[in-house]
């Protein structure tokens, strides 16, 4: 009784204090947030406060004013009969304490809750009254108590809802809802469900930061949320991939003694998996078994998956060989996730394998089944064996999606199959699929690949009608498109839409419209690029640094060229094959032979071992100028280290020999190229019926003239020219007409001199 009137006479000297304030300050609603200001100590939330931590909400005290306006059975049976504009319940409204009175009558009508609620409610839509946080919290105490679960729900999502877009004051800390939610405990003896409930509307709502916060004072307070609201908090953590945070928050529930259900580790493995930590998902793996908690067939997908994906393919399998032990048995994800990792490393053998097993196993395959072998063969260039399950997907009765349709798109493009690709198109219209941006990305790159750059404009703009954003692959496909079709212009355009839109273009993009400006020999260009290039900090790869040497040297730029040469090996980037080939063929071009041979010499000494395509170039520039001996130590050298020489350094030595007159030489190279599989083409029969006929050979000429016409060569004016020149020259017009008029019914305009 001492302590009683103790509060009482403190309560009455809170508000004396309380109120000489208030006759200078004139009273706006506040929210219990201002316990973290300075005007804490003039907030009528003090009162509540004092009144909360002293009382504990005692349900037993019945408060009367000096005229006997606030009697709480009078006032419950003006609630009930909802006499809202009863002016001893608007008389609370008028009182700057109105907060108090209202947190007293709803402790007053706890025991008819939807009375109770329907009041807070009401005071609520009261202009110039707000609910403090201790309304909010008896009134959620009230309501979870009486099993009214959504009730409470929405009003503790509402209040937390409140603070943390309240603009008017510092948001407020989540933590402090719990302290008076803790504070009003006393308000209903049921159990603290309704602690968790709070814990549950701040992972509900994202505040994720927060939730942990609220979960770790709530181990302090000895009260902890239930298993499945952690487990949705983890969730929810995993979702946003913060491994520290994830794995922080498992180690916090297994301290505070809350064991790992088959779903929290689930979630963690996936999430693991998913994050690329192997090493840890399968050390998890194994502490959940010693734990006595065994896998389910979604742990076993996860650990399937995730070692596919990662390439280790004997792991997957051995995974699934343990689920089947473990006789959990597999599901059309787990074979899905088999049959896709498999196909991705072009194991296809063994993916129909598990396809076989599955269908054993009575589990049919699904339009992701289908659709994953539909895209390894388009991958595999094997189109027509995709169509054949394409068919056979839609004969089962399985709907094709846009995984599909986009992955024979994009192979038919890439097959040439310019009209069956858009014909597919045209299916996923008429079957009111929506194409998504892999699709348009595919659609729009195979449109300007194959020229048809207006076709893809207008399909552009249908796309940026329908939703889609643009990304920097469909601006690279147009750009090189624009390339292409020499619409440079049009391309350096695509460069400033993208930075409009604040998309930065990467090395693939740079490279791409340097590549276009220096086949137009735009160098000026080039070089507003590179230096954008280093201002944007992109580096500039031995690739575009290749293209350019090669740009300058076919544009006869010697020096700059040779200058490139030295800023890359400056730079750290050792030139690749490619790059020692373009230098070889760009030096030769330009005369400087000996200096192309040192190139070669220099790329040896690099470790670099030449190939074909860099033998074949030194052979064609010595030939070209005219140092066939050398070119001939080049070829032998080339085909001692194993290398079979390709038609172009047949041609060039065939032709070179044929020059000086040794046409048996040359007839024998002719032998020993047919010999290793290599066929003549029309340059190197141009070669050949040349160099016979300059030196009067025409019978052997004539010979092979029909010798190519029969394998399917077609001859052109310069073949059919030197035969008729030459015949002219030996005065035998006959068979010089007669070539004329073959050449004629042939198509080919005779060549004026």
């Amino acid at each position: 009784m001492s302590e009683l009137l103790t509060s009482f006479f403190c309560f009455g000297l809170a508000m004396f204090i309380f109120l000489r304030r208030l006759k200078t300050s004139p009273f706006h609603g506040v929210s219990s947030s201002s316990l973290f200001t300075p005007s804490f100590y003039f907030s009528p939330n003090i009162l509540t406060h004092f009144f909360c931590s002293r009382c504990s909400f005692s349900t037993t005290l019945n408060f009367t004013d000096s005229n006997g306006l606030f009697n709480l059975e009078t006032i419950k049976k003006a609630v009930i009969e909802e006499r809202w504009n009863d002016f001893r319940i608007l008389g609370f409204f008028d009182s700057a304490l109105s907060p108090i009175w209202v947190s007293k009558i709803l402790i007053g009508l706890k025991q008819d809750p939807a009375l109770a609620f329907k009041l807070f409610k009401w005071a609520g839509t009261q202009i110039g009254f707000r609910h403090t946080t201790e309304n909010y919290c008896v009134v959620a105490h009230i309501l979870f108590c009486s099993r009214m679960y959504s009730d409470a729900h929405n009003v503790l999502r509402q209040l937390v809802i409140l603070h943390n877009n309240n603009n008017d004051i510092q948001p407020f800390p989540s933590c402090t809802v719990l302290d008076v939610l803790w504070l009003t405990r006393n308000v209903c003896i049921a159990g603290y469900g309704v602690f968790d409930e709070l814990f549950s509307v701040l992972v509900e709502l994202g505040m994720l930061d927060e939730a942990r916060d609220c979960f770790l004072k709530m181990r302090n307070f000895k009260v902890m949320p239930k298993a499945r609201s952690c487990n949705n908090l983890l969730h929810k953590f995993s979702k946003v991939e913060d491994r520290m945070l994830a794995k922080k928050f498992f180690n916090d529930m297994v301290e505070a003694g809350i064991a790992p259900s088959i779903y929290t580790y689930n979630i963690m493995i996936g999430f693991l998996c998913k994050v690329g930590d192997l090493k840890a998902a399968k050390s998890l793996f194994v502490r959940m078994k010693n734990t006595g908690v065994f896998p389910d067939v979604v742990t076993y997908n996860s650990l399937i998956d995730a070692y596919g994906k990662n390439g280790e393919l004997s792991e997957a399998v051995c995974m699934y060989e343990e689920m089947k032990e473990a006789e959990c048995f597999p599901d059309l994800i787990t074979y899905n996730t088999l049959i896709n990792c498999f196909c991705k490393y072009d194991k296809m053998p063994t993916a129909f394998t598990f396809l076989r097993e599955m269908k054993e196993s009575c589990i049919k395959p699904n339009v992701v089944t289908y659709s994953t072998f539909i895209d390894a063969f388009c991958k595999e260039g094997m189109l027509e064996q995709g169509i054949k399950f394409f068919i056979d997907m839609r004969r089962v009765g399985l709907t094709p999606n846009e995984f599909t349709y986009t992955s024979l798109i994009d192979a038919n493009f890439k097959m040439g199959n310019t009209d069956n690709a858009l014909k597919f198109v045209k299916e996923m219209f008429e079957a009111a699929l929506k194409l998504n941006i892999v699709t348009y990305t595919a659609l729009l790159d195979g449109l300007c690949e194959h020229g048809k750059i207006n076709e893809a404009e207008e399909v552009f703009k249908a796309m940026v009608k329908d939703g889609v954003v643009p990304n920097r692959i469909m601006y690279t496909a147009f750009m090189h498109g624009y390339l292409k079709a020499k619409r440079i212009d049009d391309a350096m355009k695509i460069l400033e839409i993208m930075k409009e839109n604040n998309i930065r273009p990467d090395l693939v993009l740079y490279g791409t419209i340097i590549w276009g400006l220096c086949n137009v020999g735009r160098f000026g260009d080039v070089k507003a690029l590179l230096d954008e290039m280093k201002e944007c900090n992109v580096e500039v790869s031995e690739v575009i640094y290749t293209a350019l040497i090669d740009s300058y040297f076919k544009a006869g730029k010697n020096v700059e060229a040779r200058n490139l040469v030295s800023e890359m090996k400056g730079r750290g980037i050792n030139p690749t094959i490619v790059t020692y080939s373009s230098m070889i063929n760009g030096l030769c071009g330009l005369g400087y032979v000996d200096e192309a041979i040192e190139c070669f010499s220099s790329m040896k000494i690099s470790g670099l071992q030449p190939n074909v395509v860099v033998y074949t170039s030194l052979i064609h520039g010595l030939c070209k100028n005219e140092r066939l001996e050398d070119a001939k130590k080049v070829f032998v050298e080339m085909t001692e280290r194993g290398l079979v020489p390709d038609k172009i350094a047949y041609t060039c030595l065939i032709d070179g020999t044929m020059k000086q007159g040794n046409i048996e030489e040359a007839l024998g190279l002719v032998k020993r190229m047919t010999e290793s599989g290599v066929e003549l083409d029309l340059h190197a029969y141009t070669c050949l019926i040349s160099g016979l006929s300059r030196f009067g050979q025409l019978e052997q000429a004539r010979a092979l003239l029909y010798e190519m016409i029969e394998k399917g060569v077609e001859p052109d004016e310069v073949v059919y020219g030197c035969l008729i020149h030459k015949y002219h020259e030996f005065g035998n017009t006959e068979e010089a007409d007669l070539l004329l008029d073959e050449m004629t019914g042939r198509g080919h305009a005779p060549i004026t001199r």
